[in-house]
């Protein structure tokens, strides 16, 4: 399926199957989630993507081909494919070993033709082997949802009061590794979202109620994963003195003003930004450990404007991921 400009939606198309160069392998998808991000680069919320382009960045496959140079890898290997699909390795944020914030990244399904799609091509160094206890489909949401959300879990610090703004994908899953960890999670979805509340109790969440409430405590940390900036002052206002809001999207709405009283008492506002291949690492090594469920729903890849439009309409709930 291929993205012609943004705003228009994608067409099925036949294109010609990619081939593995030097450090490069080629995976035959078995599923590819389907991620806000996708979303906000084919709405144009993110600009400047390759075009035409082939979205998706939730890869699950395959090795069907290995380009030279590339050791440790064998054909049918399964194996996953993220959102950082290439690094500089040259520039500042490389070599203090932060190459999420490369100055001359590639991403898959922005710069790189990603998995919506039978065949992806993928430098190898950037591909992660997928814990066997997961199914193709239940796996392709830990590639960002899962990746993104375990970075910025990790930035929350040690949180005992945890709050998720927006219960979608990435928040049904951190919900599972707080509770694992032994955190009390508060759950905020859309005001009147009962069947999202009830889904954030049914996986451990402590409290779930509407984004215009308080929780019961105050918060140590909360995080933000819907893309709405109003809710930034929101979380403040729940937050402990010396707390941190961390905003998870790479994409939001204008955050509106608010009082300094909010962020007074040494309360934090942090971004997170992409991934690095060790948080691929850590987090795929913690999910083959820990019982996380992934909730999902499956589309055909030729029902990919259909899922993303479920995906903007809030019509489920978890993750959409496509099958070839």
């Amino acid at each position: 399926m291929v993205l012609d400009r943004p705003g228009a939606p994608l067409r099925p198309a036949e294109i010609e199957r990619p081939v593995a160069g030097a450090g490069e392998v080629v995976v035959r998808v078995a599923a590819c989630g389907v991620c806000r991000t996708d979303l906000h680069v084919v709405d144009g919320d993110l600009t400047g993507p390759k075009l035409p382009l082939v979205p998706g960045h939730e890869i699950v496959g395959t090795v069907d081909q290995i380009g030279p140079g590339v050791r440790g890898f064998s054909i049918g290997q399964r194996v996953g494919i993220p959102w950082l699909g290439r690094t500089c390795g040259q520039c500042r944020y490389c070599r203090m070993h932060r190459e999420n914030l490369c100055d001359h990244p590639g991403f898959t399904g922005y710069q790189i033709d990603g998995g919506y799609a039978e065949y992806a091509k993928a430098a190898a160094d950037y591909c992660f082997p997928i814990p066997e206890r997961y199914g193709d489909v239940e796996a392709a949401p830990l590639l960002c949802a899962g990746l993104i959300g375990y970075r910025a879990w990790r930035m929350a610090g040690e949180a005992q009061v945890l709050g998720l703004y927006g219960f979608g994908a990435a928040a049904h899953i951190v919900a599972q590794v707080a509770v694992a960890r032994g955190q009390r999670v508060y759950a905020f979805t859309r005001p009147g979202d009962r069947e999202a509340q009830g889904f954030a109790r049914r996986l451990g969440a402590h409290w779930a109620g509407g984004s215009d409430e308080l929780p019961p405590e105050p918060l140590d940390a909360a995080i933000l994963f819907a893309p709405v900036g109003a809710l930034v002052p929101a979380a403040l206002r729940a937050l402990r003195k010396g707390g941190r809001v961390v905003c998870a999207g790479i994409h939001m709405s204008d955050i509106p003003g608010f009082p300094y009283r909010l962020l007074w008492e040494e309360r934090e506002i942090v971004s997170v930004a992409n991934l690095t291949r060790d948080d691929g690492r850590e987090f795929l090594e913690l999910a083959g450990r820990i019982d996380i469920r992934t909730e999902t729903i499956a589309y055909p890849l030729e029902q990919a404007n259909a899922a993303l439009d479920d995906l903007r309409g809030g019509r489920f709930q978890g993750a959409a991921v496509l099958v070839p």
